[in-house]
């Protein structure tokens, strides 16, 4: 594992450390880029037999039906369809605060602005389903798209042997969502992107994924017939600063809760000691060879690093640079460092927040920026499932108080018929 001292590396050198190893967006661009292609010619014939090549997916029948949605909720263990409860209570009370409010503002007389909110119309929601199946990500889609009241919501997530598992069916079933599609990976993005016959497009994407997902998506927003995006979201990180009183054995515990999620996942630990990394590092050993999923946490913890500083202070710097997707303070007064956080995708404050927390049950979205876009976007909101417009209503007086400006500014431009708009209604009461 390795270990880095931060005073001891070049500005180059950290700016290295803050790089994501495991994406590589141009060999990703060139593997999908076919497969939208071929998608958007083929339709959903095209996304069928890239889902026979990648995901053995041979059916005929590629919607869930609505027998499928019930016997999911009839065969659902009780354990997990409380906990799916309990998780879609928590997501629903926190995100209803986010529904934004219209505004009127009377600028001045005869002048009235006002902003108000809808409903994106058509959106499309990815569960990915390759190393572990999500019900908790069809819960943090679904229950914002519901709240913002989007008319159509299309999901789509890989099936096996032909199925989708009950929780992820449940989930489904109780955000409202009915139109499920049994396809995964680039395959599934360019269908929601570009549509097929009975299958209408959609206007925007929302869902994480693998780098070849996030490709996908990348390349179906700036294609003029493709769909908007949610946000580069790739493979999983997390980052954990320690100081000497952190347990070694929650720390090591949520490092490997994110490198558990694949190969590509990484996860850094940065600390202003380093006895604390030294028995985090040793903990790591341990629990790794009790986990089930060891060989994908093995991989991911080729990509892991800590980083000693001589402040946390410094150790906060370092982090804003890197812009995690998740970041875990579990050290003291911890909560008093919050304002020093620029950039983060999702903070959790003190020992006893551990990540896996707000992946499922604390109510806050776990569909987050990746691979340092968390410094320019936020994570999924209410917000993000509808767009605002703009509205202006103007008096004659109004107008006439304005116009002198208007038409300064449209001379100014060059822009004589915007002038003129303005110029021939006065011309008219004369």
């Amino acid at each position: 594992m390795r270990k880095y001292y931060y005073n001891k590396l070049t500005a180059g050198e950290l700016i290295n450390l803050t790089k994501r190893p495991a994406v590589d967006f141009t060999k990703a661009f060139e593997t999908v880029r076919p497969i939208l292609n071929d998608v958007k010619k083929d339709g959903l014939k095209a996304a069928l037999n890239y889902a026979k090549i990648f995901d053995l997916f041979d059916e005929e029948e590629i919607r869930v039906s609505e027998k499928e949605f019930i016997d999911a909720e009839n065969n659902i263990d009780k354990k997990s369809k409380s906990a799916i409860d309990l998780a879609a209570k928590n997501i629903e009370k926190f995100h209803r605060k986010q529904y934004p409010k219209s505004y009127s503002v009377e600028i001045q007389d005869g002048i009235n602005c006002s902003r108000e909110f809808r409903a994106i119309e058509n959106v499309g929601l990815y569960i990915p389903g390759g190393n572990a199946v999500l019900p908790s990500t069809m819960l943090m889609l679904g229950i914002p798209a519901r709240i913002a009241k989007c008319r159509r919501v299309v999901v789509c997530s890989p099936a096996k042997n032909g199925k989708i598992n009950y929780p992820l069916l449940y989930a489904a079933k109780i955000c409202g969502a009915t139109e499920f599609y049994k396809i995964g990976g680039a395959q599934a993005i360019a269908l929601m992107a570009f549509g097929s016959s009975g299958i209408p497009k959609v206007t925007k994407i929302f869902g994480p994924g693998n780098q070849y997902v996030t490709a996908a998506k990348l390349l179906a927003s700036i294609d003029q017939d493709g769909a908007a995006i949610d946000m580069p979201a790739g493979p999983s990180e997390l980052v954990v600063i320690a100081d000497k009183d952190a347990d070694p054995i929650f720390a090591a515990a949520d490092l490997l809760s994110q490198a558990e999620h694949g190969a590509d996942s990484q996860v850094v630990l940065l600390s202003d000691s380093e006895e604390i990394v030294n028995r985090i590092n040793s903990e790591l050993v341990l629990q790794l060879n009790e986990l089930p999923r060891k060989e994908f946490a093995e991989k991911s913890l080729q990509n892991f690093f800590s980083l000693i500083t001589e402040t946390l202070d410094q150790a906060i710097e370092f982090s804003n640079r890197y812009a995690p997707e998740h970041l875990i303070l579990n050290f003291k007064n911890a909560d008093k460092y919050r304002s020093k956080i620029q950039n983060g995708g999702s903070v959790f404050i003190g020992g006893y927040s551990p990540e896996s927390a707000g992946d499922y049950a604390t109510g806050t979205n776990h569909s987050l920026p990746t691979s340092g876009f968390a410094a320019t976007f936020g994570g999924v909101t209410v917000e993000a499932f509808m767009k605002s417009m703009t509205f202006q209503k103007l008096s004659k007086q109004g107008l006439k108080k304005i116009a002198p400006a208007v038409e300064t500014l449209a001379e100014a431009e060059g822009l004589l018929a915007h002038k003129k708009a303005v110029s021939m209604r006065f011309k008219k009461f004369k």
